[in-house]
């Protein structure tokens, strides 16, 4: 990284859509020459993504920056590099966006990696460092054009909330395991499987431990005792696990997640379990599938309650599926045919984000 002089106030204006390393690295160079740097998200409202989840993406990814910061503006105005009218307009949105979070802070240095530089920075009086961009792996107009091609070039923060989710939920020894995994084979997409299940065994483990020091029988799965806090570990975990996988594809399928935490929670404990709601809520699957136990021999694995609640946990789950507003579906047959109908589904409901044009 550079080290040239430092400058009092640094300013990075972009749209950001979607946000990349290339940025990354722009803001990076700001902020090894100025004391503080703003960067300002200018978006138009005909752009896919928003500007809010702009902002966040970017003050997120340079948090531990603490002089850089992001402030979104909502700029309309039509592109024309040419037009002294027109740049006038764009500077009232920048000028207005820099105003509100270095108030009296005059900029004297402007980065970018495009020739308009020159005129904003002439603009605000300040000098012009225009980075050579030539080497870096991809712009925006590439990510827009293939955003599952230019996937390891955005910023994970984006990547994060960008990836489509397929989640498989269903009641015990019903197959969701079985699907959600032949899915994953064939989309080619990674498998976050059942963090709850892992630590369901783990736990029965645990009390089979001190059962046998205290000179007890040793417990059933069923006579496990289970506190809310354990759900809220769970959820976490799944979320967690899911968020990292988003990172590294653009695709993810996973075996259970808060939501049908949250249901698992409501058959050991009593009622729902809002935290565990709540992470469903914040990156939303684009697809729910629900396996059926018909035709499902169940397995007694040593973790399950037994084949009597199957059919009522299936009910359950599809009430609670009908009472949120993603896509879901309830998937029966073979485990060909119930592979054939989730890929359609996929297809349908899960495609690849596309990104409307800027202005």
């Amino acid at each position: 990284m550079s080290t040239a002089p430092r400058f009092r106030h640094g300013l990075v204006v972009g749209k950001f859509y979607p946000p990349h390393v290339g940025h990354a690295w722009l803001i990076d160079e700001a902020a090894a020459r100025c004391d503080r740097v703003t960067v300002v998200v200018a978006a138009s409202s005909v752009e896919t993504i928003s500007l809010e989840n702009r902002v966040r993406w970017l003050a997120w990814h340079h948090a531990a920056t603490p002089h850089v910061t992001v402030v979104g503006a909502v700029d309309d105005h039509p592109v024309d590099y040419d037009d002294p009218d027109v740049w006038d307009l764009h500077m009232a949105v920048f000028t207005g966006a820099v105003a509100e979070v270095a108030p009296g802070v005059p900029v004297d240095a402007v980065f970018s990696g495009e020739p308009y530089g020159d005129e904003l920075a002439r603009r605000l009086g300040a000098e012009h460092h225009m980075l050579d961009r030539t080497e870096l792996p991809t712009s925006g107009t590439a990510a827009r054009a293939d955003l599952v091609g230019t996937w390891a070039t955005l910023l994970p923060e984006a990547r994060v909330d960008l990836a489509r989710r397929i989640v498989v939920v269903g009641a015990e020894s019903t197959g969701t395991t079985t699907l959600a995994t032949a899915l994953a084979h064939h989309l080619g997409a990674p498998l976050v499987g059942e963090y709850g299940r892992s630590f369901s065994a783990a736990k029965l483990a645990r009390a089979r431990q001190e059962a046998a020091a205290a000179g007890r029988p040793a417990p059933a799965f069923d006579e496990v005792t289970w506190t809310t806090d354990e759900f809220t570990h769970i959820a976490a975990e799944q979320q967690a696990g899911m968020d990292r996988a988003a990172v590294a594809h653009p695709m993810v399928v996973a075996d259970t997640d808060g939501l049908a935490t949250s249901v698992w929670h409501d058959r050991y404990i009593g009622g729902p379990h809002r935290p565990a709601l709540v992470l469903a809520r914040v990156r939303p699957p684009c697809l729910y599938l629900l396996t059926s136990p018909d035709g499902v021999a169940f397995e007694d694995d040593g973790l399950r309650d037994g084949e009597h609640v199957r059919t009522a946990m299936t009910a359950t789950f599809a009430a609670v599926l009908a009472d949120q507003d993603v896509p879901w579906a309830l998937l029966e047959g073979t485990p060909t045919v119930r592979l054939a109908r989730a890929v359609a589904l996929v297809l349908e409901h899960a495609g690849p984000t596309e990104l409307a044009d800027p202005l």
